[in-house]
């Protein structure tokens, strides 16, 4: 997707460890107008694909789980990292290990809002080590769903995340690609 590459050439800016800060545009503040076309590209790149939800996770996710969810007129679902009160107690959860926090937490959704009827496509804004997507299909699958793929953003091609799931089989389209050269430099694969 050309307009989302120019966007990260043009605003993304590598920090130590091989993160990749695009919160200008895409995760603290927003640019609708790339999300809009993000949208629009998950529904080309699934158009073959049952969807009857979507299912992220808190807090990037959303907002691209929500304007993708628009163009398949689906509800979003998103999976929380933090317990609270009026949460549900009957829940489907998940352990998975955050890349950029270093820590590991639980996520989980209401066993009132997925079924064993539902076509789950996962959406998401970056995929490094594949935990927190790997997290997601654990919640798919303890709720006899069907995963029917995953949709990433960003894509961190020289972490295994992508490779994982490819080896299982996954129905995973990215958005971009990246890799860093020696001078971190962003490239795309």
């Amino acid at each position: 997707m050309e307009y989302l590459k120019q966007r990260i050439l043009k605003d993304g800016v590598i920090k130590e460890g091989g993160i990749l800060k695009v919160d200008s545009f895409l995760n603290h503040q927003i640019d609708v107008e790339v999300l809009n076309e993000i949208g629009k590209e998950f529904k080309k790149r699934f158009s073959d694909r049952k969807v009857t939800k979507i299912l992220t996770v808190e807090s990037s996710g959303i907002a691209i789980a929500v304007i993708a969810a628009q163009y398949f007129n689906v509800p979003v679902l998103f999976a929380k990292k933090t317990e609270s009160s009026n949460m549900d107690k009957n829940t489907y959860e998940s352990e998975v290990y955050s890349y950029t926090k270093a820590k590991k937490y639980k996520i989980r959704i209401s066993r009132n809002y997925i079924n064993k009827e539902d076509k789950i496509l996962v959406i998401d804004d970056f995929l490094a080590n594949g935990s927190a997507a790997l997290g997601l299909i654990n919640l798919v699958e303890a709720a006899g769903a069907e995963l029917s793929g995953i949709g990433i953003v960003i894509e961190k091609s020289f972490q295994d995340g992508g490779k994982k799931l490819r080896k299982k089989g996954i129905n995973l389209h990215s958005l971009a690609e990246v890799e860093f050269d020696n001078e971190n430099n962003i490239l795309f694969k």
